[in-house]
């Protein structure tokens, strides 16, 4: 059957949607096959999914690209921007530059997914309160925090809080320091496996991260 075809090649190339027919355009399993491999392949969907906010939501986690193709009066909509970020931290590149250079907007995107700290503009992403916020929603969101924030002692015990293994991404000058392993490890036992080995050879440090 054409439907069988269709979707069987949208599987391999999103962009066969553009060529396929409009109630096929219309079907949501056709179209999400195609946006999974293809995110821009939302822009061939009917209008009717295009607008569609949980359709759109759907799409958006399988591939963050996918809003940018969403009908104007979602992909400029505050609220649904963030839910798709929540979803899908790749979605914050594909905002729109009023929303993208609005810091509330960015603060309140790396709340609701941490790792949507890679996705910021260069001015976000030396802020103290956004990478601070990313860093508490997911530690492992400090690998893309800019390198004078992962040597900073508050950001990186924020995110050794949340997962230990963000220790890795602390600066080495901080890993160095006796008093801030210790403080790491209490907060976390699991820091403990990514401090230098000198640190591991110290009971204290040990019994602290027990």
């Amino acid at each position: 059957a054409d439907r069988d075809f269709i979707l069987a090649a949208a599987l391999r190339s999103g962009q066969v949607l553009s060529r396929a027919s409009e109630q096929l355009q219309a079907d949501t399993e056709v179209v999400l096959a195609a946006v999974a491999q293809n995110g821009s392949a939302l822009e061939y969907a009917a209008e009717e999914l295009r607008s569609d906010r949980e359709f759109v939501l759907r799409a958006v986690q399988r591939c963050g690209s996918a809003l940018r193709a969403a009908s104007s009066g979602l992909a400029t909509n505050r609220s649904f921007v963030l839910e798709a970020v929540q979803r899908n931290s790749q979605a914050l590149l594909y905002a729109s530059e009023e929303l993208k250079s609005d810091r509330l907007f960015v603060l309140e995107a790396v709340r609701r997914n941490g790792f949507a700290l890679q996705h910021v503009a260069q001015q976000h992403g030396a802020d103290l309160d956004i990478v601070l916020a990313a860093v508490m929603s997911n530690g492992h969101a400090l690998q893309h925090a800019v390198s004078e924030l992962r040597a900073d002692r508050e950001v990186v015990l924020a995110a050794v809080r949340t997962n230990g293994d963000a220790m890795a991404d602390a600066s080495e000058r901080l890993k160095a320091e006796r008093g801030f392993v210790l403080a790491a490890v209490r907060l976390n036992g699991e820091a403990l496996a990514h401090v230098p080995s000198r640190s591991k050879g110290d009971r204290e440090v040990v019994l602290a991260a027990v």
